[in-house]
Formats: C-alpha cells, structure tokens, sequence
C-alpha cells in the first residue's frame, strides 16, 4: 500500500519522496515536540529528537486500509515484546489517518471515528484477550488489547483548540505505547507518581487550563478509556464506551 515492504516504519523512512500527507503530519510533529516547543510530554520529545518513533499511515478505513492497520499494529506488538526496558529502545507508535479517511470536524466526531476503528481492530484480532485485562471498560483493569499486548491509546486531532496537548497538528493520530511502560516509567509508585505530577503540571501551563479530571492511575479507581479519548474543557463524564468485546476472546475459555 506503501511502496515499502512493511506498514510498519520508521521515523528515517519518511522522506521527500514520500506522500504529501505522511510530510504534513511529520512537519507538524516536529513543530510540537521539537526544541523549545514546551509540549508538555518529555518521552515524546525525547522520542522524537532520538528518531525512535514508528508510524503506520492509514489511508482508509476500508477493508484493505484497516487490514493494513492490523498488519502494522501487529508488527510493532511483535517489536514491543522485545523491549529491553531501555528508554531508547520504547519505541512509540504514531498512527496517522488521511484527512479523506476522517469525517469529523469537532472532538465527539473525532473520538466516535478512533472508537469505530478500535472496535474493527478487535474484531480482526488475531489473538485472545487476555485473561489479566478486564473485558469491561468501566472496569480498573481493563486496557485496549491487540493481539494479546494492552495497549495504551492517545487520540489526537485539531478540534482540539483548549485542550492544545492533544492537538498535533491536521489530522487524526492515534499514539499507542504498550501499557506496562506507563506502569514502568510513570506507574502508582513514589517515583512514577513524581514523573506523572511533573507532566501534568507541564500540560496544565502548556494548555493554560488544569488537567483533565480523568486523568489518573491504571489500575486506580478511574476509567482508562475516558484517558484515550478527552473533551476539550474540564469537566465531569457520564458517557458509556461504545467499544463491544467481543464474544469468547478472553484466553481463559476453551
């Protein structure tokens, strides 16, 4: 779909000769994670500056467009599993959608698109869910899983005018870290929580409004998928997941 041989590719893969839209969504990363931006997040910019970021490029979400998706996100869970806990080998994964692909102009469009494509990708889920994630999503323990890896999904898009951390510029990003790295890095523990503390003070003077009340520790008494998806201003949440588990996925059934 690509002209490359993987979905999967790296920061250094996206050249001159790439599609105008793949260059956009580059550029506009760069202006926000690169020098004295004052983008809130500090593993993003390390990221980036380090070129460790890998980008699967959606150009639809047909049946080919979504098998390329599925395909790239399994790529990068078989890289993930082979992580030697080393901040320079986390690699993040940017998942960026054309403008064509994406029929939205303001937040709830937006998180009702990224949710219909996380209910295609579980249901073309080659692998179980896994039996330590619950598979309610008001549940504490439940995560977004892929092929048996939870994962952790940012959504990202420019109707997002206050809220400006999860706003990267033109067009709707996922940004997908394996879970336990959250757990390992900024986790419910005194050192993780001083790094969490850390950035959420940064996001609240980048966005110049507190952070939202959502946000908080997996595993905590809070609902990791209102995390994945944030309303533009601070307020309370009474929403319900549109995300369906699937039937019989969970590795403890027969």
């Amino acid at each position: 779909m690509n002209g490359l041989s993987s979905p999967l590719l790296t920061q250094a893969q996206i050249s001159s000769d790439s599609p105008a839209w793949w260059k956009e969504i580059l550029h506009d990363l760069e202006s926000r994670l690169s020098g004295d931006s004052g983008f809130p997040c500090v593993f993003s910019k390390n990221a980036f500056k380090k070129k460790l970021i890998r980008f699967i490029f959606v150009p639809d979400v047909k049946n080919t467009g979504l098998r390329h998706l599925a395909a790239g996100l399994s790529e990068y869970v078989h890289l993930s599993r082979a992580w030697d806990g080393s901040l320079d080998t986390a690699y993040p994964l940017v998942v960026g959608f054309s403008r064509a692909a994406v029929e939205a102009d303001a937040t709830e469009a937006y998180h009702a698109f990224g949710w219909r494509v996380l209910q295609a990708l579980h249901e073309q889920d080659p692998a179980p869910w896994p039996d330590h994630v619950g598979e309610n999503p008001d549940a504490a323990d439940w995560s977004m899983c892929f092929d048996g890896m939870p994962l952790f999904v940012n959504m990202s898009h420019p109707a997002h005018q206050a809220r400006r951390s999860r706003n990267l510029g033109r067009h709707f990003l996922f940004v997908i870290n394996p879970r336990e790295r959250f757990d390992i890095f900024a986790g419910n523990t005194p050192g993780g929580r001083q790094v969490r503390t850390n950035i959420r003070q940064r996001i609240e003077r980048y966005d110049g409004q507190p952070h939202a009340p959502q946000l908080g520790f997996f595993g905590a008494d809070s609902r990791e998928w209102w995390q994945y998806g944030l309303l533009d201003h601070n307020g309370p949440r009474a929403d319900q997941c549109p995300f369906l588990q699937r039937l019989s996925t969970s590795t403890s059934t027969p």
